[in-house]
């Protein structure tokens, strides 16, 4: 009542006057957010569209190599595609995002960084694409790194470190996409559209500057979320001009029902880091 009647006399209260108050607040675990903008959505979109497909095919995702005489393979990707599902399912639900986005990093870091593509670049350490087939999946781990980072209950300094963490992580991967478009520019270069102006040396070349020099930002801290942006719209104009086509010409391929929804989920990953730095900035 002492409050209100102040507050009618328009006076003011501030922290110091109430010690018992502010300590109360510091005690209190934080609450759960929810996660801003709309990357995550995306990002959860993108998973399930991959664990879909797992499960359609009764095979794991071209991205998560095991090898085919592995034992009880098929019993395991089953199981794997139903974990991705319901761990998106999760994250795409406000009350229980955090939980899906904490299950999504530990599947993705632990079990295909590190198990799955970690074998593979061991055994092919000279070959560039077990890298770039490597820099894919940490980007799915990063990007369920910020979410959690987000929505989970943490405090401030945590959550600002774990989502620096994911931001760091998701340059290196943009690092590996940009050279992977030097190194195999004899692959890179017919996808691109014939009818775009230039050549498609040209749009190769200059998508993987664009990668390099967005990764290059995002561990400089300089202008970071421009280009966040700037590599989320390039990664998602790569659906309607490279795989939908593809995939309208040629709809049997497992291979490109695979690209469309791999692109999906990196999409969703790029909108997420643009999201965090946003809300670093403010």
């Amino acid at each position: 009542m002492k409050a209100k009647d102040d507050q009618a006399e328009g006076q003011e209260h501030p922290a110091s006057a109430h010690p018992d108050a502010r300590v109360g607040r510091a005690n209190r675990p934080p609450a759960e957010s929810a996660a801003p903008g709309f990357g995550w959505r995306v990002y959860g979109l993108g998973v399930m569209a991959v664990a879909l497909l797992g499960l359609a095919w009764g095979t794991f995702d071209q991205g998560q190599p095991v090898p085919k005489d592995f034992p009880h393979r098929t019993g395991l990707a089953y199981a794997a595609a139903t974990c991705m599902l319901v761990a998106a399912a999760a994250l795409e639900w406000r009350r229980t995002t955090a939980w899906g986005a904490a299950a999504l990093t530990a599947y993705y870091a632990l079990v295909v960084v590190v198990l799955m593509n970690g074998r593979v670049m061991l055994a092919h350490y000279a070959e560039f694409l077990a890298y770039e087939g490597l820099a894919f999946q940490l980007a799915n781990a990063a990007g369920g790194l910020i979410v959690f980072a987000a929505t989970a209950k943490n405090d401030a300094a945590r959550a600002a470190g774990l989502t620096r963490l994911g931001q760091r992580a998701f340059g290196v991967c943009l690092l590996i996409f940009g050279a992977a478009h030097f190194v195999y520019l004899n692959q890179t270069a017919p996808l691109v559209p014939r009818w775009l102006p230039l050549s498609q040396e040209f749009w190769a070349y200059a998508t993987g500057i664009g990668f390099i020099a967005a990764g290059v930002a995002l561990l400089t801290r300089v202008r970071a979320r421009l280009a966040a942006i700037l590599v989320t719209v390039m990664i998602a104009a790569f659906t309607p001009l490279i795989h939908v086509p593809m995939l309208v010409a040629d709809p049997a391929s497992h291979w490109l029902w695979s690209e469309n929804a791999a692109n999906l989920a990196v999409t969703g990953v790029a909108w997420v880091v643009a999201d965090s730095l946003a809300r670093r900035k403010r």
